[in-house]
């Protein structure tokens, strides 16, 4: 999946600390994601060094807290608008958008599939296209029946991703909300500022992104 994308998905809710990312990233995606956590802090500094992070202080225990930039706040609408990962797997890509965008308050599930929707049924008919094959090329037979293959498997997960995408639509308008806020209870892991020493010899936290 789109780790560092979906993270920054998650700070559109505002400033949170690496474990509360970590833990909502499974949470909002249904269990379906459960990354290493060792990736999730390491997607973090990433992000921060590339200047779609930054610092917004610490929680009262001293564990840093993340928040978007402009750069990041446009990498994470674009995401949730359809812009997928460099790499990603568009059916990856799609579920977790749907699953973490109608999780956030203030974000329009309802429009995010339908664009999906759409992008689903491009692929659709271009699946079939593909399996639509002229055995007049001069390719052997077994070569036409391959490539025959390959368009109808890409066109059944269009068709699976379609029909999962109606049931997510359904389930929207039924007025059950999917939405809720970051929650307030505190894990029990979450990496804290190691200390390290001034020149007066007092304990100071370090930074850790």
């Amino acid at each position: 999946m789109a780790v560092r994308e979906a993270l920054l998905a998650l700070l559109l809710t505002g400033p949170a600390y690496g474990f509360q990312l970590h833990s909502a990233l499974a949470t909002r995606t249904g269990g379906r994601r459960r990354v290493n956590v060792g990736q999730s802090y390491a997607t973090l500094e990433r992000a921060s060094k590339a200047g779609l992070t930054e610092s917004a202080g610490t929680t009262a225990d001293g564990l840093p807290l993340h928040r978007l930039t402009a750069a990041g706040t446009a990498v994470a609408r674009g995401w949730l608008e359809g812009t997928d990962a460099p790499g990603a797997d568009p059916w990856d890509e799609t579920i977790d958008r749907v699953l973490i965008g109608a999780s956030l308050p203030d974000v329009d599930d309802r429009a995010i599939i339908t664009d999906e929707r759409a992008r689903w049924a491009d692929r659709l008919a271009s699946a079939e296209a593909d399996g639509d094959v002229d055995e007049a090329t001069g390719t052997t037979a077994a070569a036409t029946e391959l490539v025959r293959l390959a368009g109808a498997a890409d066109a059944a997960r269009a068709r699976a991703a379609i029909d999962w995408l109606d049931t997510t639509a359904r389930v929207s308008a039924s007025g059950r909300t999917l939405a809720f806020a970051p929650t307030a209870e505190r894990p029990r892991r979450g990496r804290r500022p190691a200390m390290t020493s001034d020149a007066a010899g007092e304990a100071q936290p370090s930074a850790i992104a």
